[in-house]
Formats: C-alpha cells, sequence, structure tokens
C-alpha cells in the first residue's frame, strides 16, 4: 500500500484505489469488482441480500393469500388456483429456496461469528455448504408436499 504524501495525496499511486477525504486522511476505495477477482464467496454474499429482497417481495403472497381468507372462500379459491398452477408453484418454490438459503447463510455467518472457518480454503466450503444445503432442503420441502399429495400440478 502506497504511503500518504504531506499534500495529502497517495504517493507512487497510480491505480487510483486512494480517495482523500474531506478531512484530509488518505484512505482505500472500497472494493469493488474491479478490484477482486470473483470467488465463491462473493457469489454467496450477493445471493444472500438477493434472498433477502425476494423474501421481502415474497411477504406480499404472504399477504395476499391472508387477504383472500379474510375475503371468504370465492376468493380463497381464486387465490389458490393462481397459485397452484405451475407457475404459482414456481413462485413459491423460489419463496422456499430463498428462505433456505437464507437461513442457511445465517448459519455459515454465525460460524464465521465464533472465529472459525474464515481461511480462504474453509469459507468457500462452508459456502458451497450452504448453498448445496439450501437447495437440499427446498428441494426436500417440495418432494415431500408432492409425495403428501399436499401439492399436485
Amino acid at each position: 500500500m502506497s504511503k500518504p504524501s504531506p499534500n495529502g495525496a497517495a504517493a507512487e499511486d497510480q491505480t487510483g484505489r486512494f480517495v482523500v477525504q474531506p478531512n484530509g486522511r488518505v484512505r482505500p476505495l472500497s472494493p469493488h469488482l474491479q478490484v477482486w477477482r470473483f470467488h465463491l464467496t462473493m457469489l454467496g454474499s450477493i445471493l444472500n441480500r438477493g434472498a433477502a429482497v425476494a423474501m421481502s417481495v415474497g411477504i406480499l403472497f404472504v399477504v395476499a393469500w391472508l387477504g383472500a381468507l379474510a375475503f371468504g372462500p370465492e376468493a380463497h379459491e381464486a387465490f389458490a388456483s393462481v397459485m397452484g398452477s405451475p407457475f404459482g408453484l414456481l413462485i413459491w418454490f423460489g419463496l422456499t429456496l430463498a428462505g433456505a438459503y437464507h437461513l442457511t447463510a445465517g448459519v455459515r455467518h454465525l460460524i464465521w461469528d465464533a472465529g472459525a472457518g474464515l481461511s480462504p480454503k474453509a469459507a468457500t466450503t462452508l459456502t458451497a455448504v450452504s448453498l448445496i444445503a439450501a437447495a437440499v432442503i427446498a428441494v426436500g420441502f417440495f418432494a415431500a408436499l408432492f409425495a403428501a399429495g399436499k401439492v399436485t400440478l
């Protein structure tokens, strides 16, 4: 890392990776895709945020379901027919997958918060395990629903 020069600019820095703050301190810019090589833990972080957004949008479907229940059997039947269609089941599966991944990524973060699994190899392994476990949970949940006859195509 370059040392700051007395005038507040990064000495010998030609990469543009430093910025002079209003208080005169020289700080590195936040890492981004132009600086860092893409790796699995980056994907895990991006997917975790995406899962949170998907679940935030998905709550609208749950509220619509509760509204349909409140408006009576006809409204509930109409909602169930739309959300029980193949497209509706795809939405529910996506929300299940988002919830499962958010759960497994949360467990991964708890492990990291405990100070374990922080080496690059261990972090990559934990990320891969969280991705695979989320898929297994979501597929297993829907397989159980189909096997019990609660969901049909």
